[in-house]
């Protein structure tokens, strides 16, 4: 395992994705508060009152459906199936319950199933994304229980090398213990956004999990400020002992959207933010 360029920390970084457009195909977008959108072209005539009695109609419609698929869900003799169909799709809730503990503040237990090998990804980037990293004892706890007994045996010491370097330590602004300097607040949070099935078997899976990062140092003064970066991990994961278990991971650059033009928020306002605002347990 190795550090990436930036800070997305471990596996082995491949090629930056490529961000062009595929195809001879665009989208036409319409930005809030513009009048054309970005390919050109005039806006479009304010609806009539007919025309905005359908769209309310159809927005009712599409609330009702929602509500009437989040229903359910609680059938324990379906909790081991994976729903087939429309409900499968990738931003449908499938119901089944992810979990069934936590082992050190992380979620453990999965279902032995694609939806369970999914929530395990998830749950584990943001556990090897989190600040415990830092900590020699904290580190320890989440690697026994994200990797396999064999590979957590073999990379402790690697780990415990990189995470204590006083030279990279230093280099992000961290005294050499790892904590945050006097008056600073630490910061790193992996946010997944989805995760996708490369290929699954009942006792292998290779689980591709695209997140989001903050990193840096909250604070008056700070020489590193917390920064959003993009990346894609994929994981291998074998079920072992009742579990899915890490045995190897890459990572890759981005998708990375475009930024919107938000003012940066203050140092305060944003340890505030990561200290009042809880992680989830992502679950597909």
């Amino acid at each position: 395992m190795s550090l990436g360029d930036d800070h997305g920390f471990g596996g082995d970084a491949s090629s930056r994705v490529d961000d062009g457009f595929r195809g001879t195909g665009q989208t036409r977008t319409r930005l809030p508060g513009t009048d054309t959108d970005v390919y050109g072209g005039a806006r479009r005539p304010v609806r009539n009152s007919r025309s905005l009695i359908t769209v309310v109609g159809v927005v009712v419609l599409l609330i009702a459906a929602i509500a009437f698929a989040n229903q359910g869900g609680g059938d324990e003799d379906r909790a081991g199936e994976t729903p087939k169909g429309p409900e499968s799709a990738p931003t449908a809730a499938t119901g089944v319950k992810p979990v069934q503990g936590k082992v050190g503040g992380i979620p453990t237990g999965y279902g032995r199933n694609e939806q369970g090998a999914q929530s395990a990804a998830a749950n584990y980037a943001v556990a090897l994304g989190s600040d415990g990293m830092f900590n020699k004892g904290r580190r320890s706890q989440i690697v026994d229980t994200v990797y396999t007994p064999d590979v957590a045996a073999a990379r402790r010491g690697d780990l415990d090398k990189v995470y204590s370097d006083p030279k990279f330590l230093s280099s992000i602004g961290l005294k050499p213990d790892g904590s945050a300097p006097t008056g600073m607040t630490f910061i790193t949070r992996f946010n997944p956004v989805g995760s996708k099935v490369e290929s699954f078997s009942p006792d292998s899976a290779s689980i591709s999990v695209w997140y989001s990062s903050l990193f840096g140092l909250a604070g008056d003064g700070s020489t590193n400020p917390v920064t959003e970066a993009w990346y894609t991990n994929t994981f291998a994961l074998k079920w072992v002992n009742g579990d899915w278990k890490i045995t190897d991971f890459t990572q890759k650059d981005g998708p990375v959207p475009v930024g919107r033009d938000q003012v940066a928020s203050g140092a305060k306002e944003m340890a505030d933010a990561v200290q009042q605002f809880g992680g989830f347990t992502y679950a597909r």
